[in-house]
């Protein structure tokens, strides 16, 4: 893995290169509002951007690195880190200059907090400014979309169970834990914004349940199978939820916290650097649930490359065009 990342850095321009795009300025770009021209102030500077190791993270990665491309800046590819905390101590060490990140993630597991703030304005201005004030990270540019966590199920398990909410789910548990077997990924497994979590808020027995710790990505056709196990832990945004026609279950008593897409760069690097919030401030507003959700089903169900569909789309709305 390391060595794949190592690769990833040095090569990180050639990748932009093959998607169709240049480092430097030398980009061609739309004439219009929404085009992306080169920025002095960003002209050659050198910028690490990083990301988690699943579909979506990939995809926003790439989505800065061809901004910033585009902008002028020289930029270097350390994508696909493997887990949260592995990319916020790459930030916190200085390893990588920017990311998107969930604002979920930051209050709940990076700063410790243990109750999720239900407006997601209101949770963001909040992490925003805890994180400023104890480790001087900022967080800018906050999408729309919300990666939460959810419990999903097959819809034609969600039928014949009658198991429409995570109240009906923990029920479930309680009265027929044969029924209810359950895949959860690594993370979700031990989180506190996870299955413990969950747990605690919906009154389960953790002794009742019958779980399977697996790969996230195992999760999403296993519990459409519906035979290794009937429910599966998920990020809400995943694209094989409507390709495998997975069900969410609704987190009827609100304990999942809102994970919303967010900026996030040390305060030395926005102070020094003020054109990346103003450059991805309009690429944040337009990603939605459904946008992102599209954009993940095109890698995870139709098998395209996370580079080839951010660059499609920065593309589709007159953000660049292909050199």
């Amino acid at each position: 893995m390391r060595a794949a990342r190592a690769l990833a850095a040095l090569l990180g321009t050639a990748l932009l290169a093959a998607c169709g795009l240049q480092s430097g300025g030398a980009v061609p770009l739309r004439v219009g509002p929404a085009g992306i021209g080169p920025v002095p102030e960003l002209g050659g500077v050198a910028i690490t951007v990083g990301s988690k190791d699943f579909t979506e993270q990939n995809i926003l990665g790439y989505l800065i690195e061809f901004a910033l491309v585009a902008a002028g800046a020289d930029v270097r590819d350390l994508t696909n880190i493997q887990g949260s905390n592995s990319l916020r101590d790459a930030q916190l060490h200085g390893q990588i200059d920017l990311a998107y990140d969930y604002t979920g993630t930051g209050w709940i597991n990076y700063l410790g907090n243990e109750t999720p703030i239900a407006d997601e304005l209101e949770q963001f201005e909040a992490l925003r400014a805890a994180d400023l004030a104890a480790h001087h990270m900022v967080w800018t540019a906050m999408a729309p979309m919300n990666n939460t966590y959810a419990l999903a199920v097959s819809r034609r398990v969600s039928e014949e169970t009658g198991v429409r909410t995570l109240s009906d789910y923990a029920h479930l548990v309680d009265t027929d834990p044969a029924a209810a077997t359950t895949c959860v990924g690594t993370e979700f497994n031990v989180r506190q914004d996870g299955y413990p979590g969950m747990a605690r808020k919906y009154g389960i027995d953790t002794g009742k349940v019958r779980k399977q710790i697996v790969q996230d990505a195992v999760v999403y056709q296993a519990t459409a199978d519906a035979t290794q196990c009937r429910f599966g832990s998920v990020a809400a945004t995943d694209g094989r939820i409507p390709g495998l026609d997975l069900v969410l279950l609704r987190d009827d008593r609100a304990f999942f916290p809102k994970y919303n897409a967010a900026l996030v760069m040390s305060a030395d690097f926005a102070e020094a650097h003020p054109a990346v919030a103003e450059i991805m401030s309009p690429i944040s507003r337009l990603l939605t649930n459904e946008t992102i959700t599209e954009l993940n089903r095109q890698v995870d169900v139709e098998g395209r490359e996370p580079a080839d569909v951010a660059r499609d789309w920065m593309v589709a709305q007159g953000m660049v065009t292909k050199g």
